[in-house]
């Protein structure tokens, strides 16, 4: 591996204007297809196997022409205090609104409240019309949308409370670009202090920038969706960063002990690059693993982030080498430029002679007290872990919404009018086409629906034109979100079972909520498999990178303590409101579904990140000769920093996304924030030097049997220390300006 990238890496230097001119032409290619490219279908949540998605191929089939992904949009009116709609002046506004919607080109019915039952309050406080459309939500034209904005401007000038909810309205702008930018420049000054060189903080930025350019510009065009390219987005620019900034340390290392910069580039290349392809491969596992879950939008997303990655590792195995070769000398410190030449006169500066720095002194005092440090690191994550315990998984809806959106202020608005259950319908259809009455089997499945506990009120049910099909609806007294609905649904769907044996006819309970309930149970049944096929992918991975069995099995308990505490501060946060304000979460509630296969998907592939970088260093001092605990501090003095900075540099990156209105995003945003900062400073940083400490030599042990199976990747470069596979040309080294 580390001959195979020196090769490539010198190569990439030498003929780095057409390696860079490819990736311009890869680029421009990419840029080019995504702007031609349709705009991207709506995410649904398909799930291949569950009782709701039964419910949805039933309806399509038995009740044709039914467009489930037509737009819709419900006007709620609210009367001024004191009044009712139902008052005449109150009354004659609500009409002629809908009225006005009504009369839309893209609008295929809008329903006047006083005509639809169940559609005023009982206190007649609040009264709802549901506008249908005859397009998608992406397809409405600016007139239709103004046309329901402009309604309920006209409704509020009449004194009444009008607010806007359903899939019409398009979502309200956030601040997710500023705070991504406020991420990148975050990043740029973390590179900055951390290099003391513009061209050396640039290079990670400029070739993080390219490979997310290339990878969400292939996403798009091949038409996936925005939260895809998002969370895409999110991961291809915290790993293109990390990658090249592991890369360029290890350059201006190499250049520190003497080497040529051609030299220098392929040593960086065929050892930090071994280090990242793996690093990478650990991430791709990760992703590419959520596909075991069977929610085709979770198999996506991971799909899609697992690609930018991949291009991550390309452009840093490259481009990156092509590029330090037209800035040799401009990414080493002022103070490394001016002593160069002494340097490389005296043969070179030791590593072991090197000054001591924070991460020196930082790995001796672990490496001293590694008990004492290992328990308080352990007990500590520990203690963020406890609100974990209280998990609770659901679908963010509107009600995840700021207060500030109409289409929050409409959710509350019914649920104070109409009860919390109204918000979360259960949709039911009962397949009558084996019994031999079906309205006599619908109106008895209604029926006894309407006396279950929990059960507010069912409408009369509606036949297909083959009078073979129902369809009702069930409004819970509790919210969609509330663990009551849940029980409510399991429920509705056991007793189901009793109807088909007394009439022959199936119930099938779907609907938004009952969507998410399933959502939920499959990603909890998935859980366990997907932890051992990524665990198990990843052991095995590391244990061919260090040649030993005790450093992935490290490796992989300390994942599990950062990704428990990680769940830890997002129960704490979006479930029990600590520090909800401030990171501007508007409502609290269950943890959205797919969090946390998602999370532990991501922040493996990090974890095994800096496991890889920090350790790898340590094997390599190891290998050469060092003790165990020498090779440690020797890992840290090379290795801390960068960690360090790409640790700040993720944290900024996905903390950016908390801005962000989308509850989902914005969510993970934190979630990813939190988890990288458990897993660099206190897992990698503080249990890790603590663990290998008291295992010493025992660390790096493999059985010799086993060792005879386990290919030797040299991950390491070993070889390279005994010099370069094939003897490097001199060069003149240009001036930077000229190159």
């Amino acid at each position: 591996m580390a001959t195979f990238l020196y090769r490539l890496g010198r190569f990439s230097f030498r003929r780095r204007r057409l390696v860079a001119l490819l990736w311009v032409a890869v680029l421009a290619a990419c840029a080019f297809a995504a702007a031609k490219a349709p705009d991207a279908a709506e995410d649904g949540f398909s799930m291949p196997g569950t009782e709701s998605q039964r419910a949805f191929d039933l309806l399509d089939q038995r009740f044709p022409g039914g467009n489930s992904n037509s737009a819709d949009a419900r006007i709620v009116f609210v009367a001024p205090k004191g009044q009712k709609v139902t008052a005449g002046a109150n009354k004659a506004a609500v009409e002629r609104i809908v009225a006005d919607v009504a009369g839309g080109s893209q609008v295929k019915g809008a329903l006047n409240p006083f005509d639809m039952a169940g559609a005023v309050s009982k206190d007649g406080t609040t009264a709802y019309s549901t506008i249908s459309y005859d397009a998608r939500s992406t397809d409405l034209t600016d007139a239709t949308t103004k046309a329901l904005e402009n309604a309920a401007e006209d409704g509020r000038k009449a004194g009444l409370t009008v607010e806007l909810g359903g899939s019409a309205l398009q979502p309200e702008a956030g601040h997710g670009g500023r705070t991504e930018l406020i991420g990148v420049a975050a990043a740029a000054v973390v590179l900055l202090i951390t290099f003391g060189s513009l061209a050396a903080a640039g290079l990670p930025l400029l070739t993080a920038i390219v490979g997310i350019g290339v990878g969400v510009a292939s996403i798009v065009a091949i038409g996936m969706s925005t939260t895809t390219t998002t969370l895409a987005l999110m991961l291809g620019l915290a790993v293109g960063i990390d990658y090249a900034l592991f890369i360029v340390s290890r350059y201006r290392t190499e250049r520190t002990e003497g080497h040529s910069a051609e030299e220098a580039v392929a040593r960086a290349v065929g050892t930090a690059g071994s280090a990242v392809v793996f690093a990478g491969l650990t991430v791709v596992i990760a992703l590419a693993g959520l596909s075991v879950v069977g929610i085709p939008i979770l198999t996506k997303m991971g799909l899609a982030a697992a690609s930018t990655v991949v291009i991550a590792v390309l452009v840093a195995m490259t481009l990156l080498p092509a590029l330090l070769g037209f800035f040799q000398k401009a990414v080493l410190p002022r103070t490394e430029r001016r002593a160069r030449g002494r340097q490389r006169t005296k043969g070179g500066m030791d590593s072991k002679d090197a000054e001591p720095n924070m991460g020196t002194r930082w790995a001796r005092f672990v490496v001293r007290r590694p008990l004492a440090v290992l328990v308080l690191g352990v007990l500590g994550l520990g203690l963020l872990s406890v609100p974990a315990l209280d998990l609770q998984l659901g679908m963010p809806g509107d009600e995840s919404q700021p207060t500030s959106t109409t289409k929050r202020r409409a959710y509350d608005a019914l649920a104070e009018g109409f009860g919390p259950g109204f918000n979360g319908p259960l949709t039911v259809v009962i397949d009558a086409k084996g019994s031999d009455d079906p309205k006599a089997a619908a109106a008895q499945a209604a029926k006894e629906l309407s006396t279950t506990d929990g059960v507010v009120a069912v409408t009369p049910p509606a036949f297909n034109k083959a009078g073979d099909t129902a369809l009702f609806t069930a409004v819970p007294a509790t919210g969609p979100s509330s663990a009551a609905t849940t029980d409510l649904v399991h429920t509705i769907r056991d007793e189901a079972r009793g109807l088909e044996s007394r009439t022959g006819a199936s119930m099938l309970v779907t609907g938004t909520t009952a969507v998410n309930i399933d959502v939920s149970q499959k990603v909890n049944d998935a859980l366990v498999p997907y932890l051992a096929l990524v665990v198990g992918l990843a052991f095995l991975l590391l244990m061919i990178v260090f040649r030993s069995l005790l450093v992935p099995l490290k490796a992989a308990l300390g994942f599990l303590l950062s990704v428990a505490a990680a769940f830890g501060t997002i129960v704490a946060v979006f479930q029990w409101g600590w520090l909800a304000d401030a990171l501007g979460v508007e409502q609290t509630g269950p943890v959205m579904s797919m969090m946390p296969i998602f999370l532990i998907g991501v922040v493996f592939g990090l974890a095994m990140d800096y496991e890889v970088f920090l350790v790898t260093r340590m094997r390599e001092a190891y290998v050469h000769g060092e003790r165990p605990d020498e090779a440690i501090v020797t890992g840290f003095r090379h290795s801390a920093r960068v960690v360090v900075a790409a640790a700040v540099i993720m944290i900024a990156v996905f903390a950016g996304f908390i801005g962000m209105s989308e509850a989902m995003v914005k969510m993970m945003g934190a979630g990813l924030a939190s988890a990288v900062f458990f897993d660099a400073f206190v897992v990698r940083m503080t249990i890790v030097p603590a663990v290998l400490a008291l295992l010493g030599d025992r660390a790096w042990w493999l059985p010799g049997w086993l060792g005879k199976f386990v290919p030797r990747v040299d991950v390491e470069g070993e070889k390279l220390s005994h010099g370069a596979p094939v003897a490097a040309r001199p060069q003149t080294e240009p001036d930077p300006v000229r190159v």
